[in-house]
């Protein structure tokens, strides 16, 4: 499928899933706004992405997220996809008494952050008939193990505010949907100091594996595309069957 001639954002874009998705718009001849904190990483997968905008931004500061879409529109002159991917992963639970330590951080990048910008781009994607892929997870979906607590809570919240803002946007030509991963290999693990290996998580997949970036980025081009046109509102989830362990 071809993106000639669109504008895409894609926050999270200097590793993992972001990247991936990135380079994958940009095979595809669109013009990429890659949107990350780290800017050696950054620049690398903008080598991959020709005629790309790197901006170095963290999504959860305001004047930060206005200065992405500012930015965009200066270079480009109109956005017509969002992809809301940027995300940590912040370990706390209510007895061990961190669960407060983590949760303002987490929800402000996570969901707070996707609020805003899509609040900010919005009425560019009117003008443009465009759409926004947020990047949930299953996590957001079935009941959480306490350390992952405000990390599932900002992905429930993301998953409402996809069919809140689906339901808003549809009279104005906007699609707004969501895809929630199962475990991927990126960095989220090593970023999070986590101790546990992608063998853990590949156990409790029906499955018996994780994803690779590039297979989610294969699923947010398809909902961005034409071929997705009467898809919104949608939740895809593609976990390797972790959550037949969890229904």
């Amino acid at each position: 499928m071809s993106f000639a001639n669109k504008v895409v954002i894609v926050t999270g874009g200097s590793s993992g899933i972001g990247a991936a998705t990135a380079v994958s718009f940009s095979k595809e001849q669109a013009s990429v706004v890659i949107v990350g904190r780290n800017e050696a990483k950054l620049t690398a997968v903008a080598d991959q992405c020709p005629g790309s905008l790197v901006i170095k931004a963290d999504v959860s500061n305001e004047d930060d997220a206005k200065r992405i879409i500012e930015n965009t529109l200066e270079k480009f002159g109109k956005i017509d996809i969002l992809i809301n991917n940027a995300g940590i992963a912040k370990f706390g639970a209510i007895l061990g008494g961190k669960v407060m330590d983590t949760y303002d951080e987490v929800m402000n990048t996570n969901l707070r952050a996707a609020v805003l910008l899509t609040t900010l781009a919005a009425p560019h994607l009117v003008e443009t008939k465009g759409n926004v892929v947020n990047i949930s997870a299953i996590g957001g979906t079935y009941a959480p193990t306490p350390p992952f607590l405000a990390y599932c809570m900002s992905k429930a919240g993301l998953n409402h505010f996809t069919k809140g803002a689906a339901l808003e946007l549809a009279a104005s030509g906007v699609r707004v949907n969501a895809i929630s991963p199962g475990p991927v290999r990126t960095d989220i693990i090593a970023n999070a100091g986590f101790p546990i290996s992608w063998d853990h998580f590949a156990a409790q997949t029906a499955l018996g594996r994780v994803s690779e970036p590039e297979e989610v980025a294969e699923l947010v081009l398809y909902l961005a595309s034409d071929k997705a046109k009467g898809i919104t509102g949608a939740n895809y989830v593609t976990d390797n069957g972790m959550m037949l362990s969890k229904m």
